[in-house]
């Protein structure tokens, strides 16, 4: 092989609010080195955009003149620019193709928009998920109903391709929330207990927001009396919290959605990927798991493409 077939053709960067990810690729979509560091939006708003990316690429011994592809809150309204949403319906590759230039740079760097659903009665945005979707290898045909869990959980309805709808359940939010400025902290403690999927107490509790349809709010003071009155551990009662939450929110999504045909597609990494997964199941939801950190990466690869940043041959890997 010759070096020239090693060498990088774009930086593919996925930039959240704490955090950031950079990857060096080559023309094949072929992953050639990784950086990952704590300086996401909120630190970048301080230092300055350019100067963590630019520092990022001379670490990682990247060309001056090497394109970049970014997705994430780097193009929210407090980013670095503001780029654009895609309204809904879309298809994905259009959603990529999108991206918008950031001005007055020495290199080529293009943010990826994020997405809008712009219904009256339910309007909602993603940024930064859109990314996950086109990296996911969902079928060009068909109904695909796709989740995507974290602090605002994502359900996105894809038809032949393009995105037809999507809601939002911030459940991870209100865990955190509840668990630190309500009554329930008194239960789960100063520092609550990572939960486990196959503890029981989470298996219960989502198993009782999923039988009531995700009516969650009535059960959340009991949490508190089983402490009082049952002795319910701490640790427990984390489980039995983030059981209800998320039992509620998938309860909530399928009845929106519906079931379909085909598995749900997980989009997932972690413990989250595995309370996800164990939760479907007990929704009696077949399920198929993309990680997520892989479905960013090759979600970033196809936007170089859709970008001209990086020719369609070789297969991403």
């Amino acid at each position: 092989m010759s070096p020239a077939s090693n060498a990088p053709a774009v930086a593919a960067v996925d930039w959240g609010t704490t955090r950031m990810r950079v990857w060096l690729v080559d023309k094949d979509g072929k992953v050639l080195a990784e950086r990952r560091g704590d300086d996401g939006l909120i630190t970048a708003q301080q230092k300055g955009f350019s100067t963590i990316l630019e520092g990022h690429l001379v670490a990682m011994g990247a060309p001056d003149a090497l394109p970049v592809i970014i997705c994430g809150m780097a193009g929210s309204r407090q980013g670095w620019l503001e780029a654009p949403y895609v309204s809904v319906p879309s298809p994905i590759g259009a959603i990529l193709g999108g991206a918008a230039l950031v001005p007055g740079q020495s290199r080529d760097i293009r943010i990826v928009p994020g997405l809008a659903q712009r219904l009256a009665d339910a309007p909602d945005v993603m940024r930064g998920e859109e990314t996950q979707l086109a990296g996911a290898g969902l079928p060009a045909k068909g109904r695909q109903l796709v989740c995507m869990p974290g602090t605002h959980s994502k359900w996105v309805l894809v038809e032949d391709g393009a995105v037809a709808g999507f809601g939002t359940w911030p459940t991870g939010e209100l865990f955190s929330v509840l668990a630190a400025h309500s009554i329930l902290k008194h239960s789960l403690g100063e520092h609550p207990a990572p939960v486990a999927a196959g503890s029981p107490f989470f298996r219960q509790w989502c198993e009782r927001a999923l039988g009531e349809g995700g009516d969650v709010t009535s059960k959340l003071f009991a949490i508190r009396a089983a402490g009082l009155l049952q002795d319910l551990k701490s640790q427990d009662a984390a489980a039995c919290l983030s059981g209800l939450l998320i039992g509620g929110e998938i309860a909530s999504a399928k009845r929106r959605y519906g079931a379909g045909d085909a598995p749900v597609v997980l989009i997932a990494s972690g413990a989250l990927a595995s309370l996800y997964s164990a939760a479907l199941d007990l929704a009696g939801l077949a399920v198929r798991a993309v990680d997520a950190d892989e479905a960013v990466r090759a979600g970033l690869i196809e936007a170089a493409r859709e970008n001209g940043m990086i020719a369609r041959t070789g297969v991403a890997r």
